[in-house]
């Protein structure tokens, strides 16, 4: 039995999180990250069509469908990990299209599974601190001594306060739990100072307790950034999530609130057997 996540601090982590553009007040729902005619084909197989997406600022967007839907294509396409067959993806009214990925990364637009390989032989504090050292323009710099790291400790305790991880700061990210890790990637995530986060499966293999707390962080993370999210937990979505997309085979079956797409009939059809819709 794993031991239940430490709630973070709310306040804090509106804090830590920041804005997510400084010297730009961006409206709630803004959209931040866009796609139209989005299409990729693997040979004659095309596993995703024709789909519009916006991700709006200060939301938590879901992304949903049955096993084998898209959404994992999707996350690839919008991350620039697949080029699409046709069809245009843009951040912040920039197109980025045809970005690489690590550019697309530097722009603001960041997926957990980036940095979801924390280094299990250092602590939770310098684990933070690597994920810091690229926007402070240290990443590059081998010959610089450790101790050179010292001045990011400020900003990487704000992270790992925000997150409830300050008591467990100076243990190595291998004695954490799942849950525990994956709050750990929230903190490398926000370190990276992204525009929009997207989290595949945030909630994957955790326990009530540990979904609670992960919910409340992402809830306080998009105060501030915009959120785009795969999950399969329902209730995570009805409860957390202003907007919902709903993927069958490759294309839109539905968009809309929950309370909107929950009620849709093809919605119903397409998750028959599930309590929550």
């Amino acid at each position: 039995m794993s031991t239940a996540i430490p709630s973070a601090s709310p306040g804090v982590l509106a804090r830590a999180a920041g804005a997510a553009e400084p010297g730009r007040t961006l409206a709630k729902g803004e959209a931040v990250l866009s796609c139209r005619g989005l299409r990729r084909d693997f040979g004659a197989f095309t596993a995703v069509n024709k789909v519009d997406l916006d991700v709006g600022h200060a939301e938590v967007h879901a992304l949903i469908g049955p096993n084998g839907a898209g959404k994992t294509t999707v996350f690839n396409l919008l991350t620039k990990f697949l080029q699409p067959t046709s069809g245009t993806i843009s951040l912040m009214g920039e197109d980025i299209t045809k970005t690489a990925p690590a550019k697309v990364a530097r722009m603001g637009l960041v997926r957990s599974f980036q940095i979801s390989a924390t280094f299990p032989h250092l602590t939770i504090l310098e684990n933070v601190r690597v994920a810091l050292q690229r926007q402070s323009g240290l990443a590059v710099q081998f010959w610089r001594p450790l101790s050179s790291l010292d001045r990011l400790n400020a900003r990487a305790m704000e992270l790992i306060e925000a997150v409830g991880l300050t008591e467990a700061r100076d243990r190595p990210a291998a004695s954490l739990s799942y849950g525990r890790k994956r709050v750990l990637e929230i903190a490398t995530t926000l370190a990276l100072e992204p525009k929009v986060l997207l989290l595949d499966e945030p909630m994957a293999g955790m326990g009530h307790e540990d979904v609670e707390v992960i919910a409340a962080i992402i809830r306080e993370v998009a105060k501030s950034h915009a959120v785009l999210m795969v999950e399969h937990n329902l209730k995570v979505v009805a409860d957390l999530c202003d907007r919902v997309t709903v993927l069958q085979r490759g294309e839109i079956l539905a968009a809309g609130d929950y309370r909107t797409v929950s009620t849709d009939q093809r919605v119903r059809t397409a998750y028959m057997g599930t309590d929550h819709v």
